[in-house]
Protein backbone atom coordinates (compact mmCIF):
# COMPACT_ATOMS: atom_id res chain seq x y z
CA UNK A 1 0.00 0.00 0.00
CA UNK A 2 1.34 3.43 -0.96
CA UNK A 3 1.08 6.05 1.77
CA UNK A 4 1.88 9.72 2.07
CA UNK A 5 2.17 12.12 4.98
CA UNK A 6 0.73 15.62 4.97
CA UNK A 7 2.17 18.12 7.47
CA UNK A 8 0.77 21.51 8.44
CA UNK A 9 0.73 23.93 11.33
CA UNK A 10 -2.27 25.56 12.93
CA UNK A 11 -2.28 28.48 15.34
CA UNK A 12 -4.70 28.94 18.20
CA UNK A 13 -5.12 32.44 19.58
CA UNK A 14 -6.74 31.23 22.81
CA UNK A 15 -6.41 28.21 25.08
CA UNK A 16 -8.58 25.33 23.87
CA UNK A 17 -9.89 21.85 24.62
CA UNK A 18 -9.55 18.94 22.25
CA UNK A 19 -11.09 15.47 22.51
CA UNK A 20 -8.40 12.93 23.33
CA UNK A 21 -6.44 15.42 25.44
CA UNK A 22 -7.33 15.52 29.14
CA UNK A 23 -6.24 19.11 29.78
CA UNK A 24 -6.59 22.62 28.44
CA UNK A 25 -3.99 23.35 25.78
CA UNK A 26 -2.36 26.78 25.66
CA UNK A 27 -2.60 29.18 22.75
CA UNK A 28 0.17 28.80 20.17
CA UNK A 29 1.26 26.95 17.05
CA UNK A 30 0.67 23.22 16.75
CA UNK A 31 2.00 20.76 14.18
CA UNK A 32 -0.52 18.42 12.56
CA UNK A 33 0.46 15.23 10.70
CA UNK A 34 -2.03 13.26 8.60
CA UNK A 35 -1.21 9.90 7.03
CA UNK A 36 -3.09 8.93 3.89
CA UNK A 37 -3.10 5.77 1.81
CA UNK A 38 -3.62 5.47 -1.91
CA UNK A 39 -6.85 3.82 -3.01
CA UNK A 40 -5.67 1.53 -5.77
CA UNK A 41 -7.53 0.44 -8.87
CA UNK A 42 -8.81 3.86 -9.96
CA UNK A 43 -7.81 5.71 -13.11
CA UNK A 44 -6.65 8.70 -11.05
CA UNK A 45 -4.90 8.98 -7.67
CA UNK A 46 -7.18 9.22 -4.64
CA UNK A 47 -5.96 9.12 -1.05
CA UNK A 48 -7.90 8.19 2.08
CA UNK A 49 -6.89 9.66 5.43
CA UNK A 50 -5.99 6.90 7.88
CA UNK A 51 -4.77 8.98 10.83
CA UNK A 52 -4.40 12.55 12.04
CA UNK A 53 -2.12 13.46 14.93
CA UNK A 54 -1.39 16.70 16.74
CA UNK A 55 1.79 17.45 18.67
CA UNK A 56 0.97 19.02 22.04
CA UNK A 57 3.14 20.08 24.98
CA UNK A 58 3.68 17.21 27.40
CA UNK A 59 2.18 17.85 30.83
CA UNK A 60 5.27 16.79 32.76
CA UNK A 61 8.15 18.57 31.00
CA UNK A 62 8.19 22.03 29.47
CA UNK A 63 10.41 21.05 26.53
CA UNK A 64 8.73 17.72 25.74
CA UNK A 65 5.87 17.12 23.32
CA UNK A 66 3.47 14.25 22.86
CA UNK A 67 1.71 13.07 19.72
CA UNK A 68 -2.05 12.60 20.16
CA UNK A 69 -4.42 11.00 17.66
CA UNK A 70 -7.27 13.37 16.88
CA UNK A 71 -10.44 13.30 14.81
CA UNK A 72 -10.08 15.94 12.05
CA UNK A 73 -13.66 17.09 12.75
CA UNK A 74 -12.79 17.77 16.40
CA UNK A 75 -9.71 19.69 15.33
CA UNK A 76 -11.76 21.77 12.88
CA UNK A 77 -14.37 22.46 15.56
CA UNK A 78 -11.63 23.71 17.93
CA UNK A 79 -10.24 25.94 15.16
CA UNK A 80 -13.71 27.31 14.38
CA UNK A 81 -14.33 28.06 18.04
CA UNK A 82 -10.96 29.82 18.30
CA UNK A 83 -11.79 31.92 15.25
CA UNK A 84 -15.26 32.72 16.59
CA UNK A 85 -16.92 30.85 13.73
CA UNK A 86 -19.95 28.77 14.65
CA UNK A 87 -19.33 25.06 13.97
CA UNK A 88 -21.01 23.40 11.01
CA UNK A 89 -23.68 20.76 11.61
CA UNK A 90 -22.21 17.24 11.67
CA UNK A 91 -23.79 16.37 8.30
CA UNK A 92 -22.04 19.27 6.56
CA UNK A 93 -18.67 18.48 8.15
CA UNK A 94 -18.88 14.82 7.16
CA UNK A 95 -20.26 15.33 3.65
CA UNK A 96 -19.66 18.99 2.88
CA UNK A 97 -21.67 21.63 1.11
CA UNK A 98 -22.49 21.35 -2.56
CA UNK A 99 -22.31 24.21 -5.05
CA UNK A 100 -25.33 26.48 -4.74
CA UNK A 101 -25.31 26.49 -0.93
CA UNK A 102 -27.38 23.37 -0.39
CA UNK A 103 -26.00 20.61 1.78
CA UNK A 104 -26.23 16.89 1.27
CA UNK A 105 -27.87 15.04 4.13
CA UNK A 106 -26.72 11.46 4.79
CA UNK A 107 -29.48 8.86 4.61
Amino acid sequence: MITRTQRRSVEFRRAFLLKGVDRILPAGKYDIVSDEELIEGLSFPVYRRVSTNIFVPAPSQASAVEMVAVDPRDLQAAQDQDAGTPPLPAAEVAVGPVPGGESIQPK
